[in-house]
């Protein structure tokens, strides 16, 4: 008698939206490129992308340059913003670069027209290239000063029609107040977009939290450190803290 084959897994999830912070790219550090830490985060990304998971990827620039921060020595805030774009088209070549040599097909699309080495943002391309099971990462924010890469994650899923923003931080949830400085910290497993309001979270910036909630799309904070993460928030389990409508 032939033994049958256990059924494959079926994700909960069909398109995502996975939110980098450039930091993530520095690795313990937060700042620079580290190659080891870009690796790691391709191989998550790989495994789900082989559950036939459709993936885009927003990447800040926070490793190399944030336009608030040079604003405040000095650089005018348009020209810091802009400035703050073009790192994080420096870190999605490198986790391009990362995903292809792990035979992963990936397409950068830049809000910010730079033909040599990427694509300009076009919403009907995007999805083309997600339906032929590409990963696409979108770099350069919304391409519009004084708006952050929370702000282009939240733009971009709503037009790529993605289930879920998936918040990607080095803690397990969202939390009353900073785990790292208070041990009776309590972390909320599941929130409404009022009650983070309410309680002060810092989920998103403000305008990113108000395009996710006038538009009912959950965004799930996770500790994307810990190894297969991504791929247990992409198969349903309870990760991190969930935040709805």
């Amino acid at each position: 008698m032939t033994k049958k084959a256990s059924p494959k897994p079926v994700p909960k999830y069909r398109r995502i939206l996975l939110k980098l912070s450039g930091e993530a790219l520095g690795g313990e550090a937060g700042f620079g490129i580290n190659p080891e830490a870009v690796h790691d985060m391709a191989r998550q990304v790989k495994e789900v992308q082989e559950l036939a998971v459709e993936v885009v990827i927003v990447v800040g620039g926070g490793n190399i340059f944030r336009g608030l921060a040079g604003s405040e020595r000095g650089i005018e805030r348009a020209t810091g913003d802009y400035m703050g774009m073009l790192a994080t088209v420096i870190n999605a070549l490198a986790l391009q670069d990362a995903l292809e040599k792990q035979n992963v097909h990936t397409r950068v699309l830049s809000a910010i027209t730079m033909t040599q080495i990427a694509e300009p943002f076009i919403r009907r391309r995007a999805v083309r290239h997600l339906e032929k099971g590409r990963v696409v990462i979108f770099a350069a924010g919304t391409g519009n000063p004084f708006f952050s890469t929370d702000t282009a994650a939240a733009l971009r899923a709503n037009e790529i029609n993605a289930e879920v923003v998936l918040k990607a931080t080095k803690v397990d949830g969202i939390y009353d107040k900073d785990p790292k400085k208070f041990k009776d910290a309590k972390r909320y497993t599941q929130l409404t977009y009022g009650e983070a309001l309410q309680k002060q979270l810092k989920v998103m910036d403000a305008a990113a939290f108000a395009l996710c909630q006038d538009n009912k799309m959950s965004i799930i904070v996770f500790d994307f450190f810990k190894a297969h993460n991504l791929m247990r928030v992409v198969m349903g389990e309870t990760i991190g803290t969930v935040v709805t409508g």
